[in-house]
């Protein structure tokens, strides 16, 4: 099992930065294939950045070249650095593990993971 926590959501102005982390435990997220979804109101979940075990990383198009998407194996988290927040960026943002290490393919569906953090509101004002 691998229990994740999100943290530092807010409320920030457009253009405004925030950055998210996700503190994992239980098991380690080295050789682990992590993502970041979020949900708007009214909306499906969606995509935002996978970080493949391998170090690669996959962005969503309307957030390239705003946000930025890492990992630090020895604190095992994962983190989200957004910056130039847009008022489309308010979401619920939750992390999200594979199961597996050292999966194939870039997993960029919700049922590619299972496990999922409670997530943290960001809420971007115009």
């Amino acid at each position: 099992q691998v229990q994740l926590v999100e943290s530092g959501g807010g409320l920030v102005q457009a253009g405004g930065s925030l950055r998210l982390s996700c503190a994992a435990s239980g098991r380690t997220v080295s050789g682990r294939t992590m993502a970041w979804f979020r949900q708007a109101p009214g909306k499906e979940r969606e995509l935002v950045a996978v970080i493949h075990w391998s170090g690669a990383i996959y962005y969503t198009e309307s957030v390239k070249g705003r946000f930025t998407m890492s990992i630090d194996n020895a604190k095992n988290t994962v983190s989200l650095q957004m910056n130039t927040l847009k008022a489309e960026d308010t979401a619920v943002y939750y992390c999200a593990a594979d199961d597996s290490l050292y999966s194939s393919g870039w997993l960029r569906s919700q049922g590619d993971y299972q496990y999922w953090g409670q997530g943290t509101q960001v809420t971007v004002s115009s």
